[in-house]
């Protein structure tokens, strides 16, 4: 029914149909990225067989962080307090 409309506005108005295009890409875009994060080694669906996974990774695995502190205010590895 939706789509319906959306085909009559466009025959109606020829100038949308770029407008649609741009739309559904965008949201096909950010779907395919919702699923590529949602099947990344960080996420547990199965909690039963797998109760803790970040307990099977790696010693050397970097980990992604964020930090709004900026890095010309970390305090440098030279300078201890004792």
């Amino acid at each position: 029914m939706m789509f319906r409309a959306a085909v009559e506005h466009a025959k109606k108005h020829p100038g949308l149909i770029p407008q649609f295009f741009f739309i559904c890409l965008g949201m096909g875009g950010a779907s395919l990225y919702l699923i590529r994060l949602a099947r990344g080694p960080h996420v547990t669906w199965d909690k039963t067989n797998n109760p803790e996974p970040w307990n099977k990774l790696d010693p050397t695995y970097q980990y992604k962080s964020f930090s709004t502190f900026p890095p010309s205010l970390w305090p440098s590895p030279q300078t201890t307090k004792t």
